[in-house]
């Protein structure tokens, strides 16, 4: 196991530089988000995020300095707990703020204060830190009954993940499903592909044997792969429906719902989510999502379809392949798989996918996950517990 340190400056004993924060119009917070030199962003902390998700008032904040630069950005999600009007907030995957500052307060206490001059009652918040990482070989190795994810020794601790991780609990933050309360929202284990520093030779023999033939296997067999534009959507969402069907999970989202997706996601930065097609002799196979961060460093493989006949040619294969060749053209650092399972027993259902995404050779990556807080009052401490009741009761 090893670890790597990002190195960190404190500031002079007993000094805090203070930061301001403030609501800023959404086009400045997507600006900001595409200029070099701003924290990483996920795609669910863009403006366009918020006009995707229906049933939440939406926010973007900024952090500025003493010379009224901004330093750091957030989108937060406002949704009233029935019968009252109150709100819990949320920030998906963000906020984007410096979090090896050694002065973290800076930052979390003026986000606190607005959220809580605003009438939310609690928040949740996921940090964008790595926390532990395993390697394809670790986890291939690994595999046997009764065995996950969480009982193999890491290939890696990040210092950062971890030191946050320590410091928000000793802040009074609870993280996400400790307590057998409310787990994530968004999958605190991914699997991402490194794509910095590599080359299209690097990355095919990053491929299992497995991976290869059958990418050969799909050439050979004259599977197409390309982009297509909304109006293949339906076709996509109807393989989708038959995906969940086969796979036996259901997202519960409607044709509409990606409609929307692709329309604003596009319409804040061109080119932001691209529809993803294999064709084999005209017909529609395979059908993924993959959106691309605001600047370009990290693109996400965000859902996956295909059709139960003829996969003995390999749709998904290759047009996972044609994705990770176009993400590392691109110059995108990170081909992020999104959510897996975390378990490694061969006999189980959950760990074909785990499995299949193994064959990029890629690594397994545990996030800091998602935290939550009351804010400060016995009302809210009140609302936050009915919260969690109604949740569990529905």
């Amino acid at each position: 196991m090893t670890t790597h340190q990002r190195p960190q400056v404190p500031a002079p004993a007993g000094e805090r530089t203070e930061l301001r924060l403030g609501v800023i119009p959404g086009e400045v917070h997507a600006a900001y988000l595409r200029r070099p030199g701003a924290h990483p962003a996920s795609f669910l902390q863009t403006p366009a995020w918020a006009r995707v998700k229906t049933g939440w008032r939406a926010e973007s904040l900024g952090w500025f300095d003493a010379d009224r630069r901004m330093v750091g950005s957030a989108l937060v999600l406002y949704r009233r707990l029935p019968g009252v009007r109150r709100f819990f907030a949320y920030l998906p995957e963000g906020p984007g703020a410096d979090w090896a500052d050694p002065q973290l307060e800076r930052w979390l206490d003026p986000l606190l204060g607005h959220l809580a001059a605003t009438g939310a009652f609690a928040v949740r918040m996921g940090p964008p830190l790595a926390y532990r990482r395993w390697s394809a070989r670790t986890l291939k190795d690994a595999a046997g009954p009764g065995r996950r994810v969480g009982d193999i020794l890491p290939d890696m601790v990040e210092p950062l993940g971890a030191a946050v991780a320590d410091r928000l609990r000793e802040s009074g933050w609870r993280r996400c499903g400790e307590d057998g309360q409310g787990g994530d929202a968004q999958p605190r284990l991914v699997f991402e592909v490194p794509l910095a520093g590599r080359g299209l030779d690097d990355l095919w023999t990053g491929l299992n044997q497995e991976w290869r033939r059958n990418v050969k296997k799909a050439s050979k067999s004259g599977v197409w792969t390309g982009v297509e534009g909304p109006r293949t959507l339906p076709g996509f969402h109807q393989l989708l429906r038959v995906t969940e069907r086969r796979d036996g999970f259901a997202l519960g989202r409607d044709l509409d719902y990606y409609r929307r997706q692709y329309a604003e996601l596009n319409a804040e930065q061109p080119g932001r989510m691209r529809l993803y097609t294999a064709r084999h002799q005209g017909e529609l196979l395979a059908a993924h999502t993959l959106l691309t961060a605001p600047d370009g460093s990290r693109v996400w493989y965000q859902t996956g379809a295909s059709a139960d006949h003829r996969r003995e040619v390999r749709p998904s294969n290759a047009l996972q392949w044609r994705m990770l060749r176009d993400a590392l053209t691109a110059g995108a650092a990170v081909y992020d798989m999104r959510g897996v399972p975390d378990d490694l027993d061969p006999a189980a259902r959950a760990h074909g996918l785990l499995r299949w995404k193994l064959g990029t050779g890629g690594e397994a990556v545990e996030t800091v996950g998602e935290w939550e807080l009351p804010l400060q009052g016995a009302v809210n401490k009140a609302l936050h517990r009915a919260m969690h009741t109604y949740l569990t009761r529905r």
